[in-house]
């Protein structure tokens, strides 16, 4: 089922967008915090964002550009401003499409589909994973913590990915390095401790600190 991200602070329509486009086979998740657009994208890894222009704090504009950032998902903006300017603003910002206030409901699920399928018929969806605040990109190796971007090494990448995947269990060392080794980068366990301690610091330098606890004589993990 294709996920859609909903960005409108007028809860009747978004309510009244996400049951609609329910009865079309979409899972919906609408934003309910305005003031983080980002985090909850990442959370929600939608394959397409409705994005209205005028919100809370900072305009559709603005989170455009952020999850730009992370991503290149589809974008629709929806606004009760349809004059050429906005649309103008929509594009030069990232947006892919765009649809005025008030709208009929079929046209929006015919944009919907069209958009999704020239987006999906030749490019790949960047592989979203959130933990903590803490956003990993696989299409370029890179972590997203409060606005900043850090590249990562291949193998940091995989490390926190991987603890990641298994948030709130421990993860052996044995474990750490045979799924490295999958990726035809071998490491022994020196190695491994190196890039742990640069994973750690990495983290530490935007912020986040004692992400990744160490199971003395069994492994690491994070909740």
């Amino acid at each position: 089922m294709d996920r859609i991200f909903i960005v409108e602070d007028d809860s009747t329509i978004a309510k009244a967008v996400s049951d609609y486009l329910g009865g079309w086979g979409y899972e919906c998740i609408c934003a309910d915090d305005f003031s983080d657009i980002t985090a909850q994208f990442a959370k929600a890894n939608p394959k397409l964002v409705l994005m209205d222009i005028t919100l809370p704090r900072y305009n559709g504009y603005h989170w455009c550009g952020e999850i730009r950032k992370l991503s290149q998902v589809p974008i629709i903006f929806i606004s009760s401003a349809g004059d050429n300017m906005s649309l103008v603003m929509a594009v030069n910002q990232g947006g892919d499409d765009f649809i005025s206030k008030p709208f009929d409901m079929s046209v929006l699920v015919a944009k919907i589909k069209a958009l999704m399928r020239r987006a999906y018929d030749f490019t790949k969806n960047p592989d979203i994973t959130e933990h903590s605040g803490v956003v990993l990109n696989s299409s370029d190796m890179s972590m997203f913590i409060n606005d900043t971007k850090t590249d990562l090494s291949k193998n940091e990448f995989r490390i926190l990915q991987i603890l990641f995947e298994n948030a709130g269990h421990i993860v052996s060392r044995d474990t750490l390095m045979r799924r490295l080794w999958e990726t035809d980068c071998y490491v022994d366990e020196n190695t491994l401790t190196v890039n742990i301690a640069r994973v750690r610091k990495k983290l530490s330098e935007a912020g986040v600190d004692d992400l990744i606890r160490t199971k003395k004589g069994v492994g690491y993990m994070v909740e």
